[in-house]
């Protein structure tokens, strides 16, 4: 299992970034997905998830209304659109297979005030 994020990035408070996490050997129309993401010096806070067959996407309430996820299967691609990001949401984001078993590299979000 290989997921590769890209699409962090700096950016000014009240703006938007897509991220993305390239899947291979997991599918993700198959299985649960998720977000999550690390400030300096805190620990793992779990964003974001999108459940295979129904398609349920849950969120953190520090991020509902702002964050949506999303994936496209025929990519195997999952995605994390961040709107009104705020300084608060400065972390490396992650995406994640259930229980943390297999993640990614990671891409840096930075929001500046």
């Amino acid at each position: 299992v290989q997921l590769v994020e890209s699409g962090g990035g700096l950016v000014q408070t009240g703006g938007s970034l897509r991220l993305s996490c390239a899947a291979s050997g997991y599918d993700i129309d198959d299985h649960a997905i998720h977000w999550v993401r690390q400030a300096p010096g805190k620990g793992l806070e779990w964003v974001s998830a999108i459940y295979s067959y129904t398609s349920n996407t849950y969120y953190a309430d520090s991020v509902k209304g702002r964050f949506t996820i999303s994936r496209d299967n025929a990519k195997n691609t999952l995605y994390l659109q961040m709107n009104s990001l705020k300084p608060e949401d400065t972390a490396q984001y992650y995406c994640a297979t259930p229980r943390l078993r297999y993640w990614g590299q990671g891409t840096q979000v930075t929001v500046s005030s």
